[in-house]
């Protein structure tokens, strides 16, 4: 098949159905009509000889043969924007492009309403999406566009991402005011003796601290594994238990849940965060422009 037979647009359409699950919401954030949708959808499945979407309840779940070319097309589109963003100047002020960052939840609490903040100042009509991070897929989504930048700890990725540190951190504890380790400050042994809730997004292994404790061949009692931040620091709010965090988010968190921030009682290697982009976005304005104010913003 000549390319001249193809409609790139289509290609536009099918990353749009295959993101939002559906050809209402593709239709909306496309802003074309649903009949426009369905009709494109039509074309794509002569194209490719495939039904590329099926319904199941509510959802249209892609096919093998979508799955297959879903890497592809976002590639491909993700070039494409390239192109046309060497050929058309970013200018933050007038610029109505849209930036999807990865990060963790935790960091979403410091990170995103400064950002916000800047991008409401300096750059009005841009759109920004903060998405939970997708750690196995990560070099994946940054390929194909999915995201435009990630933020998280030091993570071992191929010669095809870059990366940078944007600041270095120390974990720290968290105890209610009233906890008798406040008053009479925390030693290891305290540490080790005490109750403590591990906050983690993943159903099971260990957290750095916990890593960093059995390098010294000791570990601490956990009563309670966490996903989620804001239930973790209302229980440390209502029982004895402690939480170790890192200091960027304890401090900008536990004023708000009437917390203490102690010193952690043993040394650990440097807890860092890094910013991850593709390579092929390198030089891109829009792309150099974002980096530029995430680094500036949390060094």
């Amino acid at each position: 098949m000549h390319i001249n037979r193809v409609d790139l647009n289509l290609l536009v359409v099918f990353d749009a159905i295959y993101s939002e699950g559906g050809i209402t919401r593709a239709a909306d954030k496309l802003h074309l009509t649903q009949p426009a949708v369905s009709h494109a959808l039509g074309r794509l499945r002569d194209l490719f000889d495939d039904p590329l979407f099926e319904r199941d309840g509510r959802l249209m779940m892609p096919t093998p043969k979508a799955r297959s070319l879903i890497g592809t097309v976002r590639r491909s589109l993700r070039d494409l924007q390239i192109m046309f963003n060497d050929i058309e100047r970013f200018d933050p002020a007038t610029s109505e492009r849209g930036f999807t960052v990865g990060m963790r939840d935790l960091l979403e609490v410091s990170v995103l309403p400064v950002l916000a903040q800047r991008m409401a100042k300096a750059a009005p009509t841009l759109k920004l999406a903060s998405v939970r991070l997708d750690r196995p897929n990560l070099e994946a989504e940054l390929a194909t566009g999915v995201l435009d930048v990630a933020i998280d700890v030091l993570r071992p990725v191929s010669d095809d991402i870059a990366y940078q540190r944007t600041a270095q951190d120390r974990m720290v504890v968290l105890a209610r005011p009233h906890h008798r380790v406040v008053s009479q400050g925390l030693t290891l042994e305290d540490y080790l003796e005490q109750d403590h809730i591990q906050l983690s997004s993943r159903r099971s292994g260990q957290s750095f601290e916990d890593l960093e404790l059995s390098r010294l061949g000791i570990q601490r009692r956990i009563r309670l594994r966490c996903q989620n931040a804001f239930a973790a620091l209302r229980i440390v709010n209502e029982t004895d238990t402690l939480l170790t965090l890192a200091e960027s988010y304890a401090r900008e968190l536990a004023p708000q849940f009437g917390l203490k921030v102690l010193p952690l009682p043993f040394k650990t290697t440097p807890f860092d965060a890094y910013l991850y982009w593709h390579k092929n976005v390198d030089n891109d304005p829009s792309n150099r422009w974002l980096r530029e104010q995430i680094q500036s913003m949390i060094r």
